[in-house]
């Protein structure tokens, strides 16, 4: 079953992708009783923000296999645009009044790149945590990836982040430590892409009723949930919706701002990510780039030859995501047995029923 665009605002990049026949097929109405309705709220940094989309358009449309998924997209204001960024987000997503309208089975929040040190001192903080307050009474369940899930743990248990000495940046096993509906089918150890400059700790989180999914030493925390009002928050240190060639993209630009003087070292390489040859390749450029520091030298970046990137954390993305899926319908399905079984014990709905 495809993934559905509601609205019909959607992307190019997905559309060229997907046969419009298999959606237009598709009984609306009945698979809306059926299937899941989603926000994805996507607050990338305008180069990452439509290649994020279709990140977890990809993954969605996987991990749903025969479960209808309907799909509304946003973005918190108060995060810097450029005209681009800004045309698309006219042409695509929907405004924030929308939202606090509606109301959705799940919603899947990303973070951004920070601009302060402390996240309350963000322009988008008050908006921020208006949808997080949103999120925990109008749905069943909520994703936050990333700075997402700093900002949520900061808000409604002030857990803060710790600063790390260089940037955990790669792919990481982890191993789990918990047994959850989400982690069902799941092997012992998974594999899961990081890039954060922060990080939050175990002990802290548990102490504050969180259950800690994955962790391991090398990674630190990787999943985590918590029940808030009606939601089952769903947080990620990291991002299983990872394309193969995300972290090149990001090693590429933080070499970039080395060569450009806006950073003062020279970017660690991601771990667990090249093979050998490729990372020689790479090592060989870093010489050449530390000893020739201007941003003209990038275009000696080895990008073509390192080879061809493996998504090594694919089927763990899809199963987690599939399991969330499953999570929200089962619940959906539940407050709907539960609505009916109330509206027959009502004799006041008995009585109106009656009458029609």
């Amino acid at each position: 079953m495809p993934l559905i665009i509601d609205g019909g605002r959607v992307p190019p990049a997905w559309g060229e992708r997907r046969d419009s026949r298999r959606t237009a097929s598709i009984d609306r109405h009945e698979s809306r009783v059926d299937g899941v309705s989603l926000a994805l709220i996507n607050n990338m940094p305008d180069p990452a923000l439509e290649d994020t989309e279709l990140q977890f358009f990809e993954l969605l449309d996987i991990a749903s296999g025969d479960v209808p998924v309907f799909l509304k997209l946003y973005s918190l204001t108060g995060i810097p645009r450029a005209d681009r960024g800004e045309r698309h987000l006219n042409s695509f997503y929907w405004g924030m009044d929308d939202l606090w309208k509606s109301r959705f089975d799940g919603v899947i929040m990303t973070g951004t790149e920070p601009r302060r040190p402390d996240l309350r001192d963000e322009t988008y903080w008050p908006v921020l945590t208006q949808v997080l307050d949103w999120a925990e009474r109008n749905t069943t369940s909520t994703v936050l990836s990333c700075l997402a899930a700093h900002a949520g743990v900061l808000h409604s248990d002030g857990i803060g982040r710790h600063p790390l000495s260089d940037k955990q940046f790669g792919v990481f096993d982890f191993t789990k430590t918990s047994d959850h509906q989400l982690s069902s089918g799941s092997s012992v150890t998974v594999r899961f892409p990081h890039s954060r400059w922060n990080e939050l700790q175990a002990n802290e989180l548990t102490a504050s009723g969180y259950l800690v999914l994955t962790q391991s030493s090398e990674g630190g925390v990787d999943s985590f949930v918590k029940k808030k009002k009606r939601s089952l928050f769903v947080h990620f240190q990291g991002h299983p919706e990872y394309g193969a060639q995300t972290l090149l993209k990001e090693y590429r630009r933080d070499i970039k701002r080395y060569l450009r003087g806006e950073r003062e070292t020279y970017p660690s390489m991601p771990r667990g990510y090249f093979e050998t040859g490729a990372a020689s390749l790479l090592g060989a450029f870093r010489e050449v780039a530390m000893s020739n520091r201007q941003e003209g030298a990038i275009e000696g970046f080895p990008e073509a030859v390192v080879g061809t990137l493996k998504k090594t954390w694919d089927s763990c993305a899809v199963n987690v995501y599939r399991n969330w899926l499953q999570y929200v319908l089962a619940k959906k399905s539940e407050l709907t047995v539960l609505s009916v079984l109330a509206a027959v014990s009502d004799p006041v709905s008995r009585k109106r029923s009656a009458l029609r």
